[in-house]
């Protein structure tokens, strides 16, 4: 009989794949803190105007004024 040959084929693939996940993980980094740096400022992803703050207001008080008691109780139904 032949001795078996160890094949290394699954672990040079997951090597290879983890090398290319990296390299792609250090560009996307860099790339993102060149477009900073070029911009000089980072820039909000969102900005607050003052009809947000009014919408957001207006969300609390119907919040606070629905009435959320169904009458069910979590413990009465375990026992």
């Amino acid at each position: 009989m032949e001795p078996e040959k160890k094949s290394n084929g699954a672990l040079v693939g997951l090597i290879i794949i983890i090398i290319i996940l990296v390299v792609g993980g250090i560009y996307m980094w860099q790339s993102n803190k060149n477009a900073v740096e070029n911009q000089g400022m980072p820039v909000p992803s969102e900005t607050v105007t003052t009809q947000d703050s009014v919408d957001l207001d207006t969300l609390d008080q119907d919040l606070n004024t629905t009435d959320i008691d169904v009458g069910a109780s979590v413990i009465d139904s375990v026992q």
